[in-house]
């Protein structure tokens, strides 16, 4: 519960969701910091506060190329994440959640 809490938390900023999301799109490689602020004409200063606040939520997580600080999502963490809110869905009733399982479905492709 603390984890998902912590998580939401750090995705509940447009901001953030925005670099999240931007993330999760690159994939396993990743996006330098700086691109991710000329993408997202986000200045450095609050770039840097909203990527540690999401490191700090362990949705995403970092690594060193040379003078690059490249940021990638962990979709280990996305998906436990997703699987919490979607864990008690339906309660009997399968076609409550048949839209969700139709985008599950969709992005089944997404590294683990």
């Amino acid at each position: 519960m603390r984890t998902a809490a912590t998580g939401l938390s750090a995705l509940a900023h447009e901001g953030r969701l925005s670099i999240f999301r931007l993330l999760v799109r690159a994939g396993p490689k990743g996006v330098a910091a700086g691109e991710i602020a000329r993408r997202l004409e986000v200045l450095p200063n609050s770039l840097s506060a909203n990527l540690n606040i999401l490191s700090h939520a362990g949705l995403i997580s970092h690594r060193r190329e040379g003078r690059s600080i490249i940021y990638t999502a962990d979709f280990g963490v996305m998906s436990d994440l997703m699987g919490f809110l979607a864990e008690d869905c339906c309660a009997g009733a399968p076609e409550i959640c048949a839209p969700l399982a139709d985008v599950l479905a969709r992005v089944a492709c997404c590294p683990a």
